[in-house]
């Protein structure tokens, strides 16, 4: 009895590893002609058109004055024909939006947004005089945490398409 569920059982297991077998080869000869079919995509049209979807790229920030120039000025340099950076200074106890003010030339403005979702009071919405800095919104809002902050950017944003990216993480543009 036991010779025969040992047989058993490894009849099954070739079964099993023969799919999985022919599985992969399938799948191969699908990737290669799904390569061979997209090699000649020219992406860099896709990605600079205007026709491209509008992204909003929402980045909380706590007391992250040691990195948050470079990191602003990286997340404006992104490879994207249309894009907005909001970054939200969540009540940081450092100078981290005095920093961030002086750099980019920041200047409060009207900005009528809806509180859609809820969220600590917005002392301030401001963007840049300098047209190089057109993309930045800067939230000045008080201390509630990243999905506090993150509901800010969401109400400011202008886009149905909106990323996360925490303040102090600098992105290979």
């Amino acid at each position: 009895m036991g010779f025969i569920f040992g047989h058993v059982i490894f009849i099954l297991t070739l079964i099993i590893f023969g799919s999985y077998l022919i599985l992969g080869i399938f799948s191969a000869i699908a990737l290669r002609k799904y390569l061979r079919k997209n090699s000649y995509v020219n992406y860099n049209s896709l990605v600079l058109s205007p026709l491209s979807p509008k992204v909003s790229i929402i980045a909380p920030a706590f007391n992250e004055s040691k990195t948050i120039i470079d990191n602003v000025r990286t997340l404006l340099s992104l490879y994207y024909n249309n894009f907005e950076i909001i970054l939200v200074n969540d009540g940081s106890t450092d100078d981290t939006f005095e920093k961030v003010e002086k750099a980019f030339e920041l200047e409060k403005v009207n900005y009528y947004f809806d509180y859609r979702l809820p969220c600590e009071k917005i002392k301030g919405v401001y963007k840049s005089g300098n047209p190089s800095f057109n993309r930045l919104t800067v939230i000045d809002k008080n201390n509630g945490g990243k999905a506090d902050s993150l509901n800010a950017g969401i109400n400011i944003c202008k886009s149905s398409l909106f990323v996360s990216i925490d303040a102090d993480s600098i992105i290979e543009a």
